[in-house]
């Protein structure tokens, strides 16, 4: 009885669920019996202790991310479930995951074989459960929300059961399995495990970043690894007339590929398949994008790859990551920069892991100062990974060359050499590519063009005239006397012409100085009348702002007012006396924000910072802030055209992109709202007060989240309003948005197309993600742009959404 209380207290169930053949130790017969209570009594006390060796858990069991010592372990003693780093590098820690892995005593050798969600990362306050109605759940958090479920309520699960294959299995009181993880693999496969046709295995992904690499079945029957679902870069050809429908893997190391008839009409076998000493093997596509056999080596206590689907690794799509190249020789794959343009570490460092670039964006062709040129790769192929799709033009080497340095939305081209007169043309900047000593292909990138890149083609190519040495180092002239007098005639000639030039040089330099002093004191002069796209930050005297706007007569909003220059262009005067800042803090911020160009950003012209009145000078932005187009009745008409709302909502993402990725350091908006976004004649987007949070020194973002991450929250709630043209979301409509009933949100579209409506729930989904009341579940805002792009697809969020009102910070 004391026993039966013991396991009661502990599980709030009674003790016939620890009962029946899956229980090692509930057999309470002679000396089972003792043993039987010592272990129930050591459990009691201690927890469910590290690798306990109870096969089967019953409706109430649950293991809590704060003691992760407590792991469920098989009765073969080869596979745990519990929670364990989503990452085996400290420096890359970014959560927990729930799952099962190897228990072969190492670290590094207990791999995960099955995640929940796919290698979903939560918290360290987070319970996994067998709930009561039957349904294995992950609460993300100690307020019990919900992130996974197996949902197998009211199926009749009575108890979960790790076995010795290592698939997690709830069944009923028969035994009868109602769920199990072999049916839905995430990374992996076991021998005995089958992955059939519109499944697939999803590299795991890597700080929170879902991976791209994908191993499935195709409509076609073949085998395919490829990157998202555009690029397939290996697949398996086979001349079966039946259609392949399951690839299972087979104990002894072989990868079968089965069609309708189970005839077997691919395989590819493991090098160790022959050999019986080998016990343990998986398959596995790993976060390189290559896909592998691994067997364990149990004198070494470590893996070694058996078989490998792409035998060079450049060959991966994308395999060094952006602005890189891939290049494999004898030691394995390398990765360099592509251009000394990159931000970070420039050309010639290797990058340490395949996949996971290190090499910062290359420099914005736009902003370049001088010209253009073009870099040249030998024997190397660049391609574009977003989107993937190049263009494809028949010129020459020389031809095709000069077509991209032509044409200015050419990034990069590559140029077959190889007879076929194929020219591929890049015309997006997220490029990578690969080089080998055999291929026959020549590639370009535009690079800017900088004087010291002039002078050092111009010592190395050009034509110098030397002036021979003598033995002695004296000059050896070789003509008489008046050839000598004539040199230092001409010497002394070119010394005062050179005095001279010197001298009349300083003297324009200085006149240049003053005058631009001058000018900064002068905000219009004769370039800004004639040029509307002056873009000089200019310094304006208070007087001087009340003249440009008719001291203050047209107000737009509590603290904005109408301007005009001298030359008829509209601007508008932000003001910000209630700003406490110093000078010196007040123009480094304008500094930052003035070096700041984007299509998709307000343009910023000028400032005032004199004593207690301080204003910023924006460009005009003639069709106003988009809450009023959005909700402004009387134009009603305009915003059911779906494509312009979400061409809207993708520019404000791109403008959020450049200021948390594109700019030197990361700039937050911190108060991203409609009202803050502004269209111009052509309905294209620009946000305006970016940046300004500096100016206040507020920062509305918890302790939990940075201000980029509240920047995702708040254009979470934009894209809802966006897509559902109501202002206020509410907590009723974000739950209709999470079950999918978008038929009851009514939103307007002209047509009624599936495309559109694929791009509805796109939206919405993407929305709800960034909306995640923690933080590491929202996307980076690249993730959203390309969602909403079409170029990424998107899972759908959790069910049991819980949506956040927080304060804003307005600084109208």
């Amino acid at each position: 009885m004391f026993v039966t209380w013991l396991i009661q207290l502990k599980f709030g169930v009674p003790i016939q669920h620890f009962q029946g053949k899956s229980c090692k130790f509930c057999d309470f017969g002679g000396y089972g019996s003792v043993l039987g209570v010592l272990l129930l009594m050591g459990y009691a006390f201690c927890g469910f202790c590290d690798e306990f060796p109870v096969v089967s858990m019953p409706l109430g069991f649950e293991i809590s991310g704060l003691d992760r010592s407590r792991t469920w372990v098989s009765r073969n003693g080869v596979f745990a479930f519990g929670f364990f780093k989503g990452c085996q590098k400290t420096e890359d820690f970014d959560g927990f995951v729930v799952g099962i892995r190897y228990n072969l005593g190492d670290e590094a050798a207990n791999v995960p074989v099955w995640t929940v969600g796919g290698g979903l990362r939560v918290p360290v306050y987070s319970t996994v459960r067998l709930s009561m109605d039957g349904r294995l759940v992950l609460f993300a958090n100690s307020s019990n929300l919900i992130v996974w479920s197996s949902n197998t309520s009211g199926l009749g699960v009575q108890k979960a059961t790790l076995l010795n294959d290592g698939n997690l299995v709830l069944t009923d009181n028969s035994g009868k399995v109602l769920w199990g993880s072999f049916a839905s693999p995430t990374s992996t496969l076991l021998p005995g495990q089958s992955l059939h046709f519109s499944q697939s295995l999803r590299a795991p992904s890597t700080k929170s970043i879902s991976s791209y690499y994908n191993f499935l079945i195709q409509p076609s029957g073949e085998l395919a690894i490829v990157w998202e679902s555009n690029v397939t870069y290996w697949k398996t050809h086979t001349s079966s007339s039946g259609v392949s429908r399951e690839a299972r893997f087979d104990a002894n190391g072989v990868l079968r590929l089965i069609d309708v008839n189970n005839k077997t009409v691919w395989s590819a076998s493991s090098k160790d398949s022959e050999d019986p000493s080998v016990v343990l093997r998986h398959l596995k596509i790993d976060t390189d994008g290559n896909l592998r056999i691994y067997l364990w080596n149990s004198v070494l206590r470590e893996w070694r790859v058996g078989w490998q689907a792409v035998e060079n690794q450049c060959d991966v799509f994308g395999s060094c990551g952006l602005y890189s190249l891939c290049e494999f020789n004898s030691t394995g794959p390398l990765c360099d920069c592509l251009s000394d343009d990159s931000n970070n570490l420039g050309t010639g460092l290797p990058v340490p892991e395949i996949g996971s670039s290190r090499c910062g964006k290359m420099a914005d062709l736009a902003s370049c100062k001088m010209n253009t040129s073009m870099m040249v790769f030998k024997q190397t192929v660049l391609y574009g990974l977003y989107p993937p799709q190049d263009v494809v033009v028949m010129l020459s080497e020389e031809a095709c060359k000069e077509y991209c340095s032509n044409d200015a939305t050419c990034i990069a081209v590559t140029s077959r050499n190889d007879g076929s007169g194929v020219c591929t043309v890049k015309r997006t900047s997220f490029i990578t590519g690969y080089r080998k000593p055999s291929i026959q292909a020549n590639s370009f990138l535009k690079v800017c063009l900088v004087p010291q890149a002039v002078s050092a083609r111009a010592n190395l190519h050009g034509n110098s005239n030397q002036v021979t040495m003598s033995s002695k180092g004296s000059i050896n002239h070789g003509g008489n006397g008046k050839e000598f007098a004539g040199a230092v005639a001409i010497t002394v000639l070119v010394t005062v012409l050179s005095f001279l030039s010197v001298q009349i040089f300083m003297c324009w330099f200085i006149y240049r100085r003053l005058k631009q002093q001058a000018q900064t004191r002068i905000p219009f002069g004769k370039d800004e009348q004639m040029n509307s796209h002056y873009s000089a930050i200019v310094r304006l005297s208070f007087e001087e702002i009340k003249d440009l706007t008719s001291n203050f007569a047209h107000q737009l909003g509590p603290s904005i007012f109408k301007g005009l220059l001298p030359n008829k262009t509209p601007v508008i005067a932000k003001v910000l006396n209630d700003v406490v800042v110093t000078e010196k803090e007040f123009r480094g911020v304008v500094s930052m924000l003035g070096g700041m160009h984007h299509r998709n950003l307000v343009h910023l012209k000028g400032f005032c910072f004199e004593g207690k009145h301080k204003y910023l000078l924006y460009e005009y932005v003639p069709n106003g802030s988009l809450d009023k187009w959005l909700f402004d009745t009387a134009r009603e008409h305009e915003v059911g055209n779906w494509q312009q709302r979400l061409n809207i909502a993708i520019g404000v993402a791109r403008a959020l992109a450049y200021l948390h990725l594109e700019c030197q350091t990361c700039v937050a908006h911190g108060n991203l709202k409609l009202e803050n976004v502004l269209l111009d004649e052509n309905m294209i987007p620009k946000v305006a007060d970016f940046g300004l949070r500096r100016l206040l020194r507020k920062d509305t973002a918890s302790s939990s989240e940075t201000p980029s991450e509240r920047d995702i929250h708040m254009f979470g709630e934009m894209l809802l309003q966006i897509v559902t043209c109501q202002r206020n979301i509410l907590d009723t409509t974000l739950q209709q948005l999470v079950n999918g009933n978008n038929d009851e949100l009514q939103i307007e579209l002209r047509s009624e197309s599936c495309k559109e409506f694929e791009e509805v729930e796109r939206a919405v989904s993407i929305a709800l993600w960034c909306m995640q009341s923690q933080p590491f579940l929202r996307p980076s805002i690249t993730e959203v742009v390309k969602v909403l792009e079409g170029a990424f697809s998107i899972d759908r969020p959790p069910l049991d959404f819980r949506f956040r009102q927080e304060e804003r910070v307005d600084i109208d």
